[in-house]
């Protein structure tokens, strides 16, 4: 079984978040802990979220809230080899931390999926949408669900991770050199 990096947003997703449900039921699941879960520098978390994709023994599924992002997005876009995948939820907008959008404007080396809402205060959907043709993911629009955490009515989300598990389905039984990723 695959290991699953959890890769939270500001503040670390708290106890009711959907990410920390998962990671209490799926011993697969390990959190990427940062330094200061309270001011989101792309550097740090990228170093942080970078380490934990090397140190693990096979390749690895991400699963990024937020900031977390933004923050999965920068550290693995070279990393091909050692990403199963990425499952990207509600990208927090990199002009709220003053991030250049050339660090962001990679083409991901694996399969992604950026799922997005119509209401998310953080990041506009036509900003998630073009986000998403940069990265090379999938796009789903959940609609008017906000910033798909416990604010807006998502704790454990279990529709959210059975859209990843069919997600990550589609590519565990194909073997990495056959992946044809297009826009």
């Amino acid at each position: 079984m695959s290991t699953i990096l959890m890769i939270p947003g500001l503040h670390g997703s708290e106890p009711e978040h959907w990410q920390s449900w998962w990671e209490r039921q799926d011993p697969s699941v390990i959190r990427v802990h940062q330094q200061n879960w309270d001011h989101g520098e792309l550097s740090r978390w990228s170093a942080r979220v970078r380490e934990a994709i090397l140190a693990a023994p096979d390749q690895v599924w991400l699963v990024a809230h937020s900031f977390g992002c933004l923050a999965t997005v920068n550290a693995a876009a070279d990393l091909g080899d050692k990403v199963a995948g990425a499952f990207l939820v509600a990208p927090a907008d990199p002009d709220r931390f003053g991030i250049h959008p050339s660090r962001l404007e990679k083409r991901l080396p694996f399969p992604s999926m950026l799922v997005a809402s119509t209401t998310d205060p953080y990041l506009m959907l036509d900003k998630a949408f073009l986000l998403s043709r940069h990265w090379g993911s999938q796009f789903i629009n959940l609609g008017n669900v906000g910033h798909i955490n416990v604010a807006s009515g998502y704790g454990p989300w279990p529709k959210g991770r059975r859209l990843f598990d069919l997600f990550r389905s589609q590519f565990e039984m194909i073997e990495p050199a056959s992946w044809k990723i297009s826009a």
